[in-house]
């Protein structure tokens, strides 16, 4: 049983209706999220099947099958070791999510990378910088939608909270968030894909970074992980801090407006954000290596005045 369960992990065989899940073996750069666990690690497969099919209706068939990874005894004496204590696969409809465990704490300058920019106070973070266990989780199933993919992802996530993960990271996007935003909210009306899908792109599968550059005046903030969805990265340079909820809110109306109108930013654009409020888009110029991107970056600068080309 093990050796299919890991031969399907790897991507071996091929996936059949009603057959047991086989990892795409062609996606070479999956989409994934990071949960930090502050106990050890407690997940049976039965418990975590449960969980799942509680979720959400959809998910009501998802199938999880975990496999623990026996010790090593010549690595005993090496805690730091990222070796994984558990792998696994959570699947249903045209998902699948690899699960891989580690009894050990993620790389601090990876949680750093996520947790100092993240949006939540100081004493939270130092719970994440704290924390003892850690699972990665990858999209390895076959729906082309990011936003799907990502959905399906923050799903499990959302689980694996009620089994003690308390934040959950975006390594791509550079942030976190507590793990209980995944879990079951009497406002969400029993629909939690549909609020998971709802989230604004910039809360967890983008992420919003705000940064003081030595020498330069006021703050700059800006997205990261927007390349993922096919969407340039956004940035903008504020005066201070106090705008951070204004430019949060305007990246996320405009990404959310790229993705479903199919609408493209291109620099020279401008965007109408206020009655009497322009901005212009630009390319990021050479010098400006704080604002590098996987993508393309698109820098928004006030302007007044001008002609509509893109709204958001």
């Amino acid at each position: 049983m093990a050796d299919d369960l890991l031969d399907r992990f790897f991507g071996k065989g091929v996936p059949k209706l009603g057959g047991p899940p086989v990892a795409n073996p062609r996606l070479r750069d999956p989409l994934g999220l990071q949960c930090l666990f502050d106990i050890p690690l407690d997940l049976k497969a039965d418990a975590v099947r449960a969980a799942v099919r509680d979720y959400h209706p959809d998910l009501d068939q998802a199938t999880v099958e975990l496999f623990h990874v026996p010790p090593d005894d010549k690595k005993r004496d090496k805690p730091h070791d990222l070796e994984p204590a558990i792998m696994g696969l959570v699947a249903w409809g045209p998902h699948v999510i690899k699960l891989v465990a580690f009894a050990g704490p993620m790389p601090p300058e990876a949680v750093r990378a996520c947790v100092q920019p993240a949006h939540f106070a100081p004493e939270f973070k130092e719970v994440a910088y704290r924390h003892q266990t850690h699972v990665m989780l990858y999209y390895n199933g076959y729906d082309q939608d990011p936003l799907e993919q990502y959905v399906a992802l923050a799903a499990v996530a959302g689980v694996l909270a009620t089994f003690g993960a308390v934040f959950t990271l975006n390594e791509t996007a550079r942030t976190a968030i507590p793990a209980p935003v995944l879990t079951a909210h009497e406002e969400d009306n029993g629909d939690m894909l549909g609020a998971l899908r709802g989230l604004p792109l910039v809360l967890l599968y983008c992420g919003f970074v705000k940064l003081e550059i030595e020498g330069q005046p006021g703050v700059w903030m800006r997205t990261y992980g927007a390349h993922r969805f096919g969407l340039p990265d956004l940035a903008l340079h504020a005066a201070d801090h106090t705008s951070a909820q204004f430019t949060f809110e305007l990246f996320g109306n405009a990404l959310r407006y790229l993705r479903t109108s199919g609408q493209r930013f291109a620099p020279g654009h401008t965007m109408q954000v206020g009655d009497d409020l322009f901005l212009r888009l630009r390319a990021r110029t050479p010098d400006e290596w704080y604002l590098d991107s996987e993508g393309e970056m698109l820098v928004a600068e006030r302007a007044a005045g001008l002609d509509v080309s893109a709204h958001a």
